[in-house]
């Protein structure tokens, strides 16, 4: 893949999305760092008014920072604690419109304010999760949470996984 380092339009969100899950598609390989790597770069390149993005993998039964862009993260997050320990737990997304008012929030970056998390579940298991976060309250809503659950499930379909990470 060759990029062309263009900034979609975030003005309409729906529009926004379809370009960004077209982008997706079309950057993926069959390796799963090789996806992860890559996919993480292309929302911080896309996304605006973000300061991280990237992944945890579930590993011997915690989450474990994998591909990420933005200041160096937590390394380590069990499960059913922060907001990616919460929606692994849970195994659904968690929108966060203030993380100081998320119980138990984990603060990696203290700029951040607001984050989103979307669980990677695979063949009815969970693989890890899809953390973004910002330095505005309330930066994401609905529409972002749809738009960004596709995008998790272009990754996942496109991707092959191992049985566990090593």
């Amino acid at each position: 893949m060759q990029s062309t380092h263009t900034q979609i339009s975030y003005q309409d969100k729906a529009k926004f999305y379809k370009e960004l899950q077209s982008e997706v598609a079309g950057l993926l390989e069959k390796e799963w760092f090789v996806n992860l790597a890559n996919v993480s770069a292309l929302l911080k390149q896309h996304l605006p008014d973000i300061n991280w993005v990237g992944f945890y993998l579930l590993h011997n039964n915690e989450l474990l920072l994998s591909s990420f862009q933005g200041l160096p993260a937590c390394t380590r997050i069990a499960l059913g604690k922060g907001v990616c320990g919460t929606a692994a737990k849970t195994l659904k997304t968690e929108l966060v419109a203030n993380v100081d008012e998320f119980p138990g929030h984990i603060v990696c970056d203290a700029a951040s304010k607001s984050e989103i998390v979307v669980p990677l579940i695979y063949e009815d298991r969970l693989l890890g999760v899809l953390d973004i976060d910002a330095p505005i309250l309330n930066r994401f809503d609905s529409a972002d949470q749809v738009g960004l659950e596709k995008v998790v499930q272009i990754l996942l379909q496109g991707t092959i996984w191992p049985q566990n990470f090593t």
